[in-house]
């Protein structure tokens, strides 16, 4: 059985796990439904989006250098539920990889969320206009600047872009998987990246 968009928003929306966490448990189940929905809560990757509402203001600042002499730096507020969680391995491991994503691929913002209105608006914008004379219905323009604008999420975005250890899954994806893991929510809260002479 092929697995359809529908079918993928649906378990989505019934678990809140990851498009491509979906995609697996549905091709796994067969395309069945309540058997994909029921393997992702044994993997506690449904869990993970129940947890999302809790409040989390412990954590840590993480701190990670590149190069030597170190040329880019980053700081990473990683928020979670309790002291406990902040000081394990695994917390810990999450962070030093974020931190490094952000140093390697350089996103602008945490999500779509925080992406100021003027500059998706230009954006926007910009993609209208790169199609100006391509005589397209105006529903089809707006169809294709919604999928370059998603493309440009995983560019801008930390949390859609493909972590760079294993491009199946997404640093939101990633973020998940260690709240399934810990039993906490866990929030990418905020992060500068620093390179030497950037501004100069």
């Amino acid at each position: 059985m092929s697995i359809t968009m529908d079918m993928v928003k649906d378990v989505r929306k019934r678990t809140g796990a990851g498009v491509l966490d979906v995609k697996k448990a549905l091709e796994a189940a067969g395309g069945d439904v309540e058997a994909a929905i029921q393997a992702l809560r044994e993997k506690g990757l449904a869990k993970a989006a129940k947890k999302s509402s809790r409040d989390a203001s412990e954590g840590a600042i993480v701190s990670y250098l590149h190069g030597e002499p170190p040329r880019v730096g980053v700081l990473l507020e990683l928020n979670c539920e309790t002291d406990f969680v902040a000081r394990t391995d695994s917390f810990k491991d999450l962070g030093r990889n974020i931190a490094m994503q952000i140093a390697a691929l350089n996103a602008s913002y945490v999500d779509p969320d925080r992406i100021p209105e003027d500059v998706l608006a230009l954006e926007k914008q910009t993609l209208a206009a790169q199609m100006e004379g391509e005589n397209k219905p105006p529903e089809i323009m707006e169809k294709i600047v919604t999928g370059r604008i998603e493309k440009w999420y995983q560019e801008v975005t930390l949390l859609h872009q493909p972590y760079m250890r294993d491009d199946s899954i997404t640093i939101g994806e990633l973020v998940n998987r260690s709240i399934a893991e810990l039993g906490e929510n866990i929030v990418v809260r905020r992060f500068s990246r620093y390179e030497l002479g950037e501004g100069a």
